[in-house]
């Protein structure tokens, strides 16, 4: 890793000011097509309004964003929690939403450009935006299948919430992930 690279916490403000970069890193690192910053930017400005909202970004000595992570406190009447919910009942009733949901901060987004993977990016992105973050658990949404990001979660705790989940409009499986907070503590890099 190189050591011009620094961590950065963003208010709503510079992360408003900062959101076509941040949305750049998101379409990149997870290959989607054209149009879907502008489809994303709304919802992502009003998740910055959301309770216990934090964010995190990794720049490079040019102050250029490599990576991204933000979440905010999950609470019922959000549409993922909703999701999550519906799913976590089906798949083994009411007690098993209620362990994961009952209190939890909901990591909703972390990328890396993908010519900055591989670096250690992603895990600092992850710890620093948790470390001090009061909830009991911490959710996450994230494509079935192999990828850097699962190994990630996997390495740092994360466990099976629920598998194989599809979202409603998206035809993709996808998988809950969660794990205690907090994270156990490490020497960062």
């Amino acid at each position: 890793m190189t050591t011009s690279l620094h961590y950065a916490r963003l208010s709503a403000d510079d992360f408003r000011a900062r959101l076509r970069e941040a949305l750049a890193i998101y379409v990149e690192a997870m290959r989607y097509p054209p149009g879907t910053a502008e489809q994303r930017a709304p919802m992502w400005l009003t998740h910055a309004l959301r309770e216990g909202w934090r964010c995190i970004a990794a720049l490079d000595a040019e102050g250029t964003m490599l990576g991204i992570a933000y979440g905010y406190r999950g609470a019922p009447g959000q549409w993922w929690h909703e999701q999550v919910r519906r799913g976590l009942t089906s798949a083994g009733g009411e007690q098993l939403a209620q362990r994961w949901l009952a209190d939890y901060f909901e990591l909703t987004e972390i990328h890396v450009r993908p010519a900055s993977q591989a670096r250690g990016i992603g895990e600092d992105l992850l710890r620093r935006l948790l470390d001090g973050v009061p909830n009991r658990h911490v959710l996450l949404s994230t494509p079935e299948g192999p990828s850097r990001a699962w190994k990630l979660y996997r390495r740092m705790g994360f466990v099976d919430a629920l598998r194989d989940y599809h979202f409603a409009g998206d035809p993709r499986p996808f998988a809950i992930l969660g794990r205690a907070l907090p994270l156990e503590p490490q020497d960062r890099r």
